[in-house]
């Protein structure tokens, strides 16, 4: 490691991969709280990519390490969860460890909203909005719910202007309290349970008191430029889908304080952590860069690490994104760079992995990728088998 303030990306990149345990896999007996932790959150809208996000990353975890930590189950009184399933950045669903719902439940509430997504006859008042996410948190305290027994609930909570039918959604209208949904999940007043059949549960997660709002928001920005900086405000702004006037503030006042300083990173000022200037030199980078990888849907990696066009080069920036969005396609690694695409497809106990390289491998990468292949079907308690061809799947919505 040596000092720098003019950075590469070949050696931001490798430093990232470290600290993602993607170039080093976290050795055996981890706990996947860990794993979640360094990723800044683990992207969950599929749950089998999230298992793989955390599978691929450390030595022995399986599918169902990671349930485990979602819903431990015991003879009498189960432990505390030691990951959530709840609505994280981007008021997307993630797998955030327990141990900074703290953290995470004041910090996103503190995000300025968008505009409003729906006419002011649709929208909640501010104290129904209020209203409706203590009702949801009342009504989830020890129990799990289906989303028609939760909204049955929360009108009993509120009063019927909760449950009318105003929202456009898939061809049908949802009641008006769901669109609060997500902001319940941010609030630390819901989570999600396990599947009953083919139904979703929520339940209520683990008490805890959150931060001061701004001392969250600055822990992090904080973290988030250790685990992906070099980064720049609109770096932030854009990972956490917030308005890039707040990130700027935020950055500033971590500037001011000495929480952070401006290094020099492919030419353009960015920023990292106070004193975290350290970066791989040459032959630490190469080794940490080298090597063939995959990464799952809306892997956490592929999402945060910017500049978005030097992760996708060439074909892979239009091969591998979805109109510039990252993550609707897994992605192959090959030294650091998307260089592909790939799916899988479960059968029973077997899983076939397509793998579309945009690149001919050497006949090392080729054994590396076989290597990872199996370990997917580690991760999925499956046996993989590797297909190198096109993959004709489209972008996940």
């Amino acid at each position: 490691m040596t000092k720098s303030t003019g950075i590469t990306w070949a050696a931001a990149s490798a430093r990232r991969l470290e600290r993602q345990f993607l170039a080093r896999r976290a050795r055996t007996g981890t706990p996947v709280a860990d794993v979640a932790a360094a990723m800044l959150g683990v992207h969950a809208q599929v749950l089998s990519a999230a298992e793989l996000s955390v599978g691929l990353r450390a030595d022995g975890v399986t599918r169902t390490d990671v349930r485990d930590a979602l819903w431990p189950t015991a003879p009498l009184a189960p432990p505390a969860p030691a990951l959530v399933k709840t609505h994280g950045p981007r008021g997307t669903v993630h797998l955030l460890p327990a141990r900074d719902l703290p953290m995470w439940c004041a910090a996103l509430p503190a995000i300025p909203a968008g505009p409003a997504a729906f006419p002011t006859d649709v929208r909640l008042t501010g104290e129904q909005a209020g209203q409706v996410v203590a009702a949801i948190a009342d009504a989830l305290d020890g129990t799990f719910l289906t989303v028609d027994e939760l909204g049955e609930e929360v009108v009993a909570r509120t009063g019927p202007w909760a449950g009318d039918l105003v929202m456009p959604a898939f061809q049908t209208m949802w009641p008006r309290w769901r669109q609060v949904l997500h902001r319940a999940g941010q609030c630390g007043a819901l989570s999600f349970g396990p599947n009953r059949g083919r139904r979703v549960t929520y339940t209520r997660p683990p008490r805890f008191t959150p931060l001061p709002p701004e001392e969250a928001s600055r822990l992090l920005a904080r973290r988030y430029l250790y685990a992906y900086g070099p980064a720049t405000p609109q770096h932030f702004a854009r990972w956490l889908a917030a308005p890039p006037g707040w990130a700027k503030a935020r950055y500033a006042e971590l500037a001011a304080a000495g929480e952070i300083e401006e290094v020099r990173f492919e030419g353009a000022p960015a920023w990292v952590a106070a004193g975290d200037t350290a970066f791989p030199d040459a032959p630490e980078r190469d080794e940490l860069l080298r090597g063939v990888r995959l990464l799952p849907y809306f892997d956490a990696y592929v999402v945060a690490a910017q500049p978005r066009e030097l992760l996708f080069p060439g074909a892979a920036y239009r091969r591998a994104l979805a109109g510039g969005q990252a993550g609707n396609f897994p992605v192959l690694l090959v030294d650091g760079v998307a260089a592909g695409v790939w799916h899988q497809r479960r059968r029973g106990r077997r899983t076939t992995v397509t793998v579309e390289p945009l690149a001919r491998l050497t006949a090392r990468q080729e054994r590396e990728l076989a290597d990872c292949v199996e370990r997917v079907g580690a991760v999925l308690e499956a046996a993989a088998e590797l297909v190198i061809g096109e993959v004709t799947v489209g972008a996940h919505a």
